[in-house]
């Protein structure tokens, strides 16, 4: 498993937005969507291009476009603070949806809902913010996986070891991206530092 924890200077200044406690849910969502742009240009390096020819105001030029293969597909609910990114910078990009919620108990995942497009031969994004323990993410990739992607990469906010070691045993055939790699796992398996509930706090809700 290829792992990439992002250096920006914007990446430190949004994620210290989305960690703080005081951060009203309408710049968390602000906050959180700048971040996506990060996370989706470094998961973007690898796209392939094709020739093309174009006109500029003065001469005709070899030029180069995104070829249309991409797919992102964000776990619900908390994902969805990840599109904007992937959203406006990948051209044609489809989207996908994996209802995945954690048992509190357990903290294994469960699944409620999937609506995917064609994934056969695509490069797929999978927004999961949080990586946890793991489950949810490895439970969305298991399931990508079954429709034959050329390759996925997850983008995640921040990661927590045990999530990232689980990851690297189940799923080594994937690039994993997060803009922080986190301290641990507390005794209830949130993530320490954290930034609490992604999903709560995106959209207002406790």
């Amino acid at each position: 498993m290829e792992l990439i924890e992002i250096s920006h200077p914007l990446k430190d200044h949004y994620l210290s937005i989305l960690r703080n406690k005081d951060t009203d849910f309408d710049t968390f969502r602000i906050s959180a969507s700048k971040l996506s742009y990060l996370l989706a240009v470094e998961a973007t390096k690898h796209l392939s291009l094709k020739n093309i020819e174009i006109q500029t105001p003065l001469v005709t030029t070899s030029a180069y476009e995104v070829e249309n293969n991409s797919v992102a597909i964000s776990v619900l609910r908390a994902g969805l603070g990840l599109v904007d990114g992937v959203k406006d910078l990948i051209p044609n990009v489809s989207f996908g949806y994996i209802g995945v919620q954690r048992n509190e108990e357990t903290a294994e995942p469960e699944n409620y809902y999937e609506k995917l497009p064609e994934l056969n031969d695509k490069n797929v994004f999978i927004l999961e913010p949080m990586l946890a323990t793991g489950g949810s993410l490895s439970f969305a990739i298991e399931t990508v996986k079954k429709y034959n992607p050329k390759n996925i990469h997850a983008l995640t906010v921040i990661a927590a070891p045990e999530g990232i070691e689980l990851i690297k045993e189940k799923h080594p055939d994937i690039t994993l991206i997060t803009a922080s790699i986190d301290e641990k796992l507390n005794e209830n398996w949130y993530i320490v530092p954290g930034l609490g509930d992604m999903g709560d706090r995106l959209f207002g809700t406790t």
